[in-house]
C-alpha cells in the first residue's frame, strides 16, 4: 500500500516538493497543510511588486483551489498544527488528530522583529514574509490614496530590495538600521565598507533616505503620524513602518516534539530526514548537515532530492557554489560569501562597478561579492568556486 505525504507549509519548499513528487509518483496520496492562504506564487517576487504596482492578485500563480485541482493533493488552507506526536504519529489541529505515514516540515522561517510591536500600531507596522503579509502592506498603501511615507528598519538583503522597490514605486523611503553600510551580514568585512558604502550611495541617489548607525528607540503615534523614534534623538514621521530585521527558521513544532533543532533549524542529514524514521524537513527550516542557506536555489535542490527519497530513491542533496543576487536595481550585488576565513580579499574594478574575490594562501578563489556591472561575472566566478555543499 502506497504511504500517504502530509505536507506543513505551502512556500517554495511546500510547493516545489508536491510538484517534484507529483512527475514521481503521479497518484501517491499528499495532504498540504498551511497556515497562510495556500495560494502558489514565488516569494522572489513579494520584494518587486511595488515599483511594478502589482496587486496581490498578480502575483499568485494558482489559488489554493486551483493549485490543488492541478497537484492532486487535499490543500488545508488557513490551518495551524498545534502539536506533533512523533510516538503516535499524527499532528494535533485543535482537537482533531490526524494521523500521518510520511510527514515534511516546511514551515519556514518568520521575521524577527528587534522589538515587541505595540497593539495600537496594528495596521501600521508590517512585515512582509509572504503573500498573505503582502497583501495586508497593499492594502495599507492603497487605503493611503498618495504615495506614503514608509519607514524601512533594517539594511540587510530584505531591506534593502524593498526599500529600492517602493522608492522606485514613487514612495518616500527611509532607512534605519544599526549597521554602518548596508549588506553587512552577507558582505564581511572589510567588503562592508567598501561595497556596502557603494550600495549606500545607490540607495541614498534613488532617493532612500539613510539613517546606518541608528537603532529605534520607540514607535509611537503622533496625530495621523506614526513617529519613529531613533537613539540618536532624532524622530522620523512616517505613514507606515516595514520591518526588515531578518528571518528565523520556525522550528516551534519540532522542537516540542523532542527533534533535534538549533538556531539554524531543524536538524536533518543529506537525504533530508530527521532522527525520526518518515519526518523530514525541508527550505527555510531545515539545517542540513550543519548547512542552512535561505534562497531559491538550494530550496529547489532539496525538493528535488528529497522527492526522489520519498519515492523510493535515497537521494543526498548537494549544493552548488550558488551566488546570491540582492535584487536593488539601483546598484545590482551578487553574493557568494566563502564558508571559510580567506587569506585576503582582492578587489578589482572601480566607481560602483566592483569585484572582491576571496582567495586562500595558494590564490584559490572561496567567495566573491560584485556590484554594478561587475554582476555580469557571476556566472563565471561561481563556476570556479567551491559548492556549498558537495
Amino acid at each position: 500500500m502506497t504511504r500517504s505525504l502530509t505536507l506543513i507549509g505551502s512556500g517554495m519548499a511546500g510547493f516545489g516538493l508536491a510538484r517534484a513528487l507529483r512527475r514521481l509518483q503521479p497518484e501517491r496520496p499528499i495532504t498540504l497543510i498551511t497556515a497562510d492562504s495556500g495560494d502558489d506564487y514565488s516569494k522572489p517576487l513579494l520584494s518587486t511588486g511595488f515599483a511594478k504596482g502589482l496587486a496581490p492578485e498578480a502575483l499568485a500563480a494558482d489559488s489554493a483551489l486551483d493549485a490543488a485541482e492541478r497537484l492532486n493533493l487535499v490543500m488545508r488552507p488557513r490551518t495551524r498544527v498545534d502539536a506533533l506526536d512523533p510516538v503516535a504519529r499524527e499532528l494535533h489541529i485543535g482537537a482533531e488528530r490526524l494521523p500521518f505515514d510520511d510527514l515534511v516540515l516546511a514551515t519556514g522561517a518568520a521575521p524577527q522583529p528587534p522589538f515587541a510591536i505595540d497593539a495600537t500600531l496594528a495596521g501600521r507596522v508590517f512585515t512582509i514574509n509572504d503573500l498573505d503579509d503582502y497583501r495586508a502592506f497593499h492594502a495599507a498603501l492603497t487605503a493611503l490614496g498618495r504615495p506614503a511615507r514608509v519607514a524601512v528598519i533594517g539594511a540587510g538583503l530584505v531591506g534593502c530590495e524593498y526599500a529600492n522597490d517602493l522608492v522606485a514605486g514613487g514612495h518616500a523611503v527611509a532607512m534605519i538600521a544599526p549597521e554602518r553600510a548596508p549588506l553587512a551580514r552577507l558582505l564581511p568585512e572589510p567588503l562592508g565598507r567598501v561595497l556596502g558604502r557603494v550600495l549606500g550611495a545607490a540607495l541614498a541617489g534613488a532617493g532612500v533616505e539613510l539613517h546606518l548607525g541608528r537603532g529605534v528607540g520607540e514607535l509611537g503615534l503622533d496625530g495621523g503620524d506614526l513617529s519613529v523614534a531613533l537613539d540618536d534623538g532624532h524622530v522620523l514621521d512616517a505613514d507606515l513602518v516595514l520591518v526588515a530585521t531578518g528571518l528565523v527558521p520556525r522550528t516551534e513544532l519540532a522542537a516540542a516534539a523532542g527533534l533535534a533543532v538549533s538556531e539554524a533549524g531543524i536538524q536533518v542529514d543529506r537525504c533530508l530526514r530527521t532522527a525520526v524514521e518518515g519526518i523530514h524537513a525541508l527550505g527555510d527550516v531545515a539545517c542540513v548537515d550543519g548547512v542552512n542557506a535561505m534562497y531559491v536555489q538550494p530550496l529547489q535542490a532539496g525538493a528535488r532530492a528529497l522527492a526522489a527519497t520519498l519515492a523510493g530513491t535515497p537521494t543526498a542533496v548537494r549544493y552548488g557554489p550558488w551566488p546570491v543576487l540582492v535584487k536593488t536595481p539601483c546598484c545590482p550585488v551578487v553574493a557568494l560569501p566563502p564558508r571559510v576565513t580567506p587569506a585576503r580579499w582582492r578587489i578589482e574594478g572601480e566607481g560602483d562597478d566592483l569585484a572582491a574575490l576571496a582567495e586562500d594562501d595558494r590564490g584559490r578563489l572561496l567567495g566573491f561579492a560584485l556590484t554594478g556591472r561587475c554582476v555580469r561575472r557571476k556566472v563565471e566566478l561561481a563556476r570556479a568556486a567551491p559548492p556549498l555543499l558537495i
